[in-house]
């Protein structure tokens, strides 16, 4: 019988190794994993890449750092890819310092280069960011008249997805805005890690709303929160 849910975050983040390339999804925190990077901040792993579409607001004297911040602000991160470094805050500051490597990419373009790497597309070609610092020492062809940027996939070692349901198999319903990036990382990565906010059994889920199939996903973790009704 296939079940992929574990029953601890301990088991959701098992194996996990220092050097790491992992994703997190998430839209100004919107639909971010928060437990699962929790998780990961607990479990230890170091010298890690993190893909993530923005890298947190700025900072705020007396607030508590969370999140991908505070996995920041504890030495663990090496690089970061990302669409926007905000000046001000943990990461920005970390980038300034020297600590932390940013590679920044139109934020479209991530996009793209993540979910070609879910669908088995290994490179693109984009007019964004031609003629500009986005296309130094990359290949540029003209198509229609507009000169076009070769940009390759983004696979990961590791995604942490948030989603508002699951069930056994791994079959993945987001809500809302927290939909953004999700499904994106779900399919990029060699290992998939799911927190959902609510369970389903076997064809609850009616197969027009799964927006990731289980077939991308390893390992789920429900942390129950919220209205428990399927989103329509």
């Amino acid at each position: 019988m296939i079940d992929k849910f574990v029953r601890s975050m301990a088991e959701a983040m098992d194996g996990i190794r220092d050097g790491s390339v992992v994703m997190i999804p998430g839209f100004a925190e919107v639909g971010a994993p928060n437990a699962l990077i929790d998780g990961l901040i607990e479990q230890g792993a170091t010298d890690l890449t993190v893909i993530i579409n923005a890298t947190g607001k700025p900072r705020v004297a007396g607030a508590k750092v969370t999140g991908f911040a505070r996995l920041v602000e504890l030495g663990r991160v090496r690089k970061v890819v990302t669409s926007f470094v905000r000046a001000g805050s943990v990461c920005g500051d970390a980038v300034k310092a020297g600590t932390v490597v940013a590679e920044v990419i139109p934020q479209g373009t991530l996009a793209e280069r993540i979910r070609a790497a879910g669908a088995g597309i290994p490179a693109f070609y984009t007019p964004t960011g031609a003629d500009t610092l986005v296309a130094e020492g990359k290949e540029i062809r003209e198509y229609r008249g507009r000169r076009c940027v070769l940009e390759e996939a983004i696979h990961a070692d590791v995604a942490l997805v948030e989603a508002w349901m699951a069930d056994r198999w791994g079959n993945l319903v987001f809500r809302g805005a927290g939909r953004n990036f999700n499904p994106l990382v779900a399919m990029a990565a060699e290992l998939t890690i799911v927190q959902t906010h609510h369970v389903c059994d076997l064809g609850q889920m009616p197969a027009e709303q799964v927006m990731t199939p289980g077939i991308f996903v390893d390992r789920v973790l429900h942390l129950p929160v919220g209205d428990p009704k399927l989103p329509i």
